[in-house]
């Protein structure tokens, strides 16, 4: 049975061009449009879709303050629609928060072209959401890292990997850590706009500090490392520390930052040092990486399918034999900390 699509953007243009891409896949059936919200409210009421693509700047109610109605009342998965700016990171940033699966970005010039520049990644991510667990947005049900001595090693690394649903994820993660965890380096997919915010916003919701991280950074605890946008993270050594590479290389696993590339370094270079985990995400990057990892002696785990807004990439290292546990998020920081305590 075809998803069911309603679109959601004040321009006509876009409304016509999305139409267009998505009923190119014979999955997907876009059912309606909506210039507004307020007309997009009595459309999801008559036509009951599957999946919401919604634009972030409208006229009469903006799109953050329709999402919010929404997951309140009838959450549904939505896939924000928002423009390749600093602004629009934040805003979209915020909507993924409040309970949008994920988000595709619209050039502010020729807009036409960009979206047909994303017509795979667009259809694809269609199809993602209308499997997606939205949730209504609830303060963390995390506890708190238990008491702790101090950690003495630089050794020790923590590696996380994510992609859709992973900002909100990362965010329950580094909300628990203690401020002398030890250093924790981070890839997750976003765009080159997007990451240098999402690293702000993180560093203002954890006890560690948090960067983007930049090229030549030495790695120490307490700290946070974020792969940019639009580079891959590699983790080096340098005498007795590890130290940050980023690189141009084509993307892998059609990724640039690719988790792959952040594991398979540290496999090189710290092995057992490392315990990783893989958090929601679509797609595959990182299962082959994290195997590479517990064959060098890491402990690694993965985040479990009913916690998971798509379980794409846990479940594909999973399949693969690369994590040794299976954990609910809630459950992830205690256990990546209780693995560092015992290297």
């Amino acid at each position: 049975m075809a998803i069911r699509v309603l679109i959601v953007d004040d321009s006509a243009v876009v409304r016509n061009l999305m139409t267009e891409i998505l009923s190119e896949d014979a999955e997907i059936e876009v059912v309606g449009t909506a210039p507004d919200p307020f007309v997009a409210r009595d459309k999801i009421k008559q036509l009951q879709p599957d999946v919401l693509t919604l634009d972030v700047e409208m006229p009469r109610m903006d799109g953050l303050t329709f999402l919010e109605n929404l997951m309140r009342l009838r959450p549904m998965p939505v896939l924000m629609v928002s423009s390749l700016t600093e602004a629009g990171a934040d805003i979209t940033l915020d909507a993924l928060e409040i309970g949008a699966v994920d988000f595709v970005t619209k050039p502010k010039i020729d807009v036409a072209a960009g979206l047909r520049d994303y017509a795979d990644m667009l259809r694809e991510k269609v199809k993602t959401a209308a499997r997606a667990r939205p949730r209504r947005q609830e303060p963390t049900s995390a506890p708190a890292a238990r008491a702790r001595k101090p950690f003495r090693s630089t050794e020790k690394i923590i590696a996380i990997g994510a992609s859709t649903g992973g900002t909100e994820a990362i965010k329950e993660v580094l909300e628990t850590m203690p401020a002398d965890a030890p250093a924790i380096v981070i890839t997750q997919h976003i765009p080159a706009m997007f990451s240098a915010p999402f690293a702000a916003r993180m560093d203002r919701s954890s006890a560690m500090r948090v960067f983007q991280a930049s090229d030549g950074q030495q790695i120490v605890p307490g700290h946070v490392y974020i792969a940019p946008g639009d580079r891959h993270l590699e983790i080096t050594r340098s005498g007795a520390r590890y130290v940050c590479h980023l690189s141009d290389a084509p993307p892998e696993n059609r990724h640039r930052p690719s988790v792959d590339v952040m594991f398979n370094s540290l496999a090189r270079c710290a092995g057992r040092n490392v315990v990783a985990a893989i958090l929601t995400g679509m797609g595959d990057d990182g299962a082959r990486g994290m195997r590479a990892l517990r064959e060098a002696g890491a402990r690694t785990l993965v985040q479990d399918e009913a916690s998971c807004v798509v379980w794409g990439m846990p479940g594909a290292a999973y399949k693969l034999g690369a994590a040794e546990l299976v954990l609910p998020l809630n459950q992830i920081t205690n256990r990546l900390l209780d693995w560092a305590e015992t290297l």
